[in-house]
């Protein structure tokens, strides 16, 4: 597989660590690249590898160097990477696709309005747009089991606010950057709120306590606030709603 503009790359991450990127940045390729890169490497068991994780667009290795001396494991990555184009590989199996009830605006996701008016159109299109885009996990990250999610539209390339929002619940729904994240716990954020779910993507009481993985693809359908009301009432798992179905 060429490099472009010096990925993939190999680094070492302190004395017990690899990470390998496929990008500086996100975008769709590098995302796919490292979910399937990591996925073969989990694949090969190799010894000593102790753990896998991915970001945006990087892999991340933890691995016991007694087991496996860093050279030999960065040969074993270096290797696997020029086994294939991993810019197209297929995704990983078992994935799957959630379709998650969704207040948009209303006074439980105010900053609709404002995020439709940077993007160029209007509240209406704005829900139609988001309530029908399928879009996936990207990584997890910043707070337990909480998604990033994408890529939006090129409209939805919309900066995050220069002052932070003191609080939204968990279970928002907010945008910037052509991602969405559902948060998993209430926190300020700099992102904008335009809509609210019951659904808790950080489960700690629970044997599955993340219950999304990167890969998985996410909808977010559009309810009334009285549905979601009636959904938190008769919800006992915090699943807010949502169905699930495998897809790969």
């Amino acid at each position: 597989m060429a490099a472009e503009g010096g990925f993939p790359a190999i680094r070492s991450m302190g004395l017990t660590g690899l990470l390998v990127s496929f990008a500086d940045r996100l975008s769709e390729p590098a995302n796919r690249a490292a979910l399937a890169y990591r996925a073969a490497v989990e694949g090969e068991n190799w010894p000593g590898v102790e753990e896998t994780s991915t970001s945006l667009a990087s892999v991340f290795l933890r691995f016991d160097p007694l087991s496996m001396a860093p050279g030999d494991l960065r040969a074993r990555l270096d290797a696997l990477l020029a086994s294939r184009d991993w810019f197209s590989a297929p995704l990983p199996s078992n994935r799957r696709r959630w379709r998650i009830p969704t207040v948009y605006g209303t006074d439980l996701a105010p900053q609709l309005g404002e995020a439709a008016e940077a993007a160029g159109i209007s509240i209406g299109e704005a829900v139609s747009e988001l309530s029908t885009t399928a879009v996936r996990v990207l990584t997890i990250g910043f707070a337990p089991g909480q998604p990033y999610l994408g890529e939006l539209s090129p409209r939805w390339d919309i900066p995050r606010q220069v002052a932070l929002t003191r609080r939204v619940p968990e279970g928002a729904l907010v945008v910037a950057i052509r991602q969405l994240i559902l948060f998993s716990a209430a926190t300020p954020t700099g992102w904008r709120h335009i809509g609210q779910t019951a659904f808790r993507a950080f489960r700690p009481e629970s044997a599955d306590p993340f219950p999304l993985r990167p890969g998985d693809e996410l909808l977010f359908p559009a309810i009334e606030p009285g549905e979601l009301a009636a959904i938190r009432a008769a919800d006992t798992h915090g699943d807010g709603g949502a169905s699930v179905e495998v897809i790969a």
